[in-house]
């Protein structure tokens, strides 16, 4: 079992009414982590649906759906950003 440490950032903190959380959970991948919280359904399943613009960060590195989960890693989610 592995513990994550979840950041949520700009419009998905909002929605999902939280900034951080921690989870136990057996996901080997990110997407996985990411069908899990889908699965809470209502805004996690509106913001994280597939087609949805959000990036996933692991230990503050951009990453790939596929990318692998190691126990302790802080996992952010959030928008795309633009600037100007």
């Amino acid at each position: 079992m592995k513990t994550l440490h979840l950041l949520y950032f700009a419009r998905l903190r909002e929605r999902f009414g939280l900034e951080r959380e921690t989870v136990r959970c057996n996901d080997g991948t990110a997407a996985e982590l990411i069908d899990r919280l889908i699965a809470r359904g209502g805004a996690w399943r509106e913001e994280l649906a597939s087609g949805r613009p959000f990036r996933i960060a692991i230990d503050h590195d951009l990453v790939a759906p596929d990318a692998p989960l190691c126990d302790g890693a802080e996992v952010a989610i959030f928008p795309p950003v633009t600037g100007g």
